[in-house]
């Protein structure tokens, strides 16, 4: 009933920067939290950024004041601008949303690469 489609992942050298996009569609009428979360090799999966229905926003340690987080209302899109990349933000980063009836649906994962 609702996927969840992600872009913008890709290879990019220490120190630069990437946009992720995460853009829902379906049976949705409406969404409350919409995040990134991240899973690399050996480790668990991690909060990385989320955005709430009214704009709130809470990020990792480890991504503060490197990672932007932000949403688009209306076409149900949620951006995740990283800048600053380090070789350990190297993972597949998952969007995840939670429509307003509570259930959750993830996005199918994008490769990041930080590596020169």
């Amino acid at each position: 009933q609702v996927q969840l489609v992600e872009s913008g992942g890709g290879l990019v050298q220490p120190g630069g920067s990437l946009r992720v996009s995460c853009a829902a569609s379906g049976s949705i009428f409406s969404i409350n939290t919409m995040g990134w979360y991240r899973q690399a090799p050996g480790n668990q999966r991690e909060l990385v950024a989320a955005i709430s229905a009214v704009g709130n926003t809470n990020y990792a340690d480890s991504v503060k004041d490197r990672f932007t987080i932000s949403r688009d209302y209306a076409k149900n899109t949620v951006f995740l601008q990283m800048n600053s990349l380090k070789p350990e933000d190297t993972a597949v980063y998952y969007c995840k949303v939670e429509l307003g009836n509570g259930y959750d649906y993830w996005g199918q994962g994008t490769q990041v690469t930080v590596s020169s």
